[in-house]
């Protein structure tokens, strides 16, 4: 499969420079791609954290966190996932119980609106109550844009 390296935003339209100075005159066709990485989280048996989701890079926004359960966890008690980051956990999705079929989006937060100057690990941390599941599929989505810093941009 072939691959293609770009960093945004890319230029979807015929207006490519303007040079006037009232509002709306220097707004021109570019935007961002919406890219996304996905990732099968590890939701049976005993827990495991710090499973990595992402690797987002730096200056990018965070559009959407997703957790899809495609298979109940079975654990006898209490199963859940969390969202987050190596300095907030649950950033993005704390504490979302995997023992039935659901889609959660995730509540973002600073770390989703700027990345920042470095690239992070998104992570999931699944925790089993009795550690006896033996089904469960997860999958972790999230959706960015590269190169899209929010402090970078302008106030109309």
């Amino acid at each position: 499969m072939a691959t293609t390296n770009f960093s945004g935003p890319i230029t979807a339209g015929q207006i490519r420079n303007t040079t006037g100075t009232t509002l709306g005159e220097n707004i021109k066709n570019i935007g961002q791609v919406l890219m996304s990485q996905s990732v099968k989280v590890d939701i049976t048996g005993a827990s495991h954290l710090n499973q990595v989701c992402a690797v987002i890079p730096a200056n990018s926004q965070i559009v959407d966190v997703i957790l899809n359960v495609t298979t109940a966890n079975d654990d006898t008690t209490a199963s859940t996932v969390s969202v987050g980051t190596v300095a907030d956990a649950d950033a993005f999705i704390n504490a979302q119980s995997v023992q039935a079929l659901a889609t959660t989006h995730g509540t973002l937060d600073t770390e989703a609106t700027n990345v920042g100057a470095t690239d992070i690990q998104v992570l999931a941390d699944f925790t089993g109550t009795d550690g006896d599941g033996t089904a469960g599929v997860g999958t972790v989505t999230v959706l960015y844009m590269q190169n899209n810093s929010i402090q970078d941009a302008v106030d109309l």
